[in-house]
């Protein structure tokens, strides 16, 4: 039984970073998907992969899997590269192309 552990990263529908300071643990898959052949769902009898676990830090997570003896591995989170770029800069003289409606 192995987990990661990892911080989600800000999704695209959402301004904020709400959600994105906890750490999360998640078990992999043990068993391989099914689809059943009546209804065409996609079914497992893994339930391990239902649950994911919030925790406060990255330390929290690790100290909770190695008290219950999981195995895991840790995903570092990246940071995005954004450059600040103001509504001014649209008009700026050393603009490199010409700003047109």
């Amino acid at each position: 039984m192995a987990a990661k552990i990892y911080r989600p990263a800000k999704t695209a529908m959402q301004s904020g970073k709400a959600k994105t300071h906890l750490w999360v643990l998640e078990f992999d898959q043990e068993q391989p998907r099914r689809i059943d052949p009546i209804l065409g769902y996609t079914s497992s009898g893994d339930m391990k992969q239902q649950l994911r676990l919030t925790f406060e830090s990255q330390e929290q997570a690790e100290a909770y899997a190695k008290r219950e003896g999981i195995e895991y591995r840790v995903i570092q989170p990246k940071d995005p590269n954004r450059q600040i770029v103001s509504y001014t800069d649209n008009f700026r003289f050393s603009r490199t192309q010409p700003w047109t409606h």
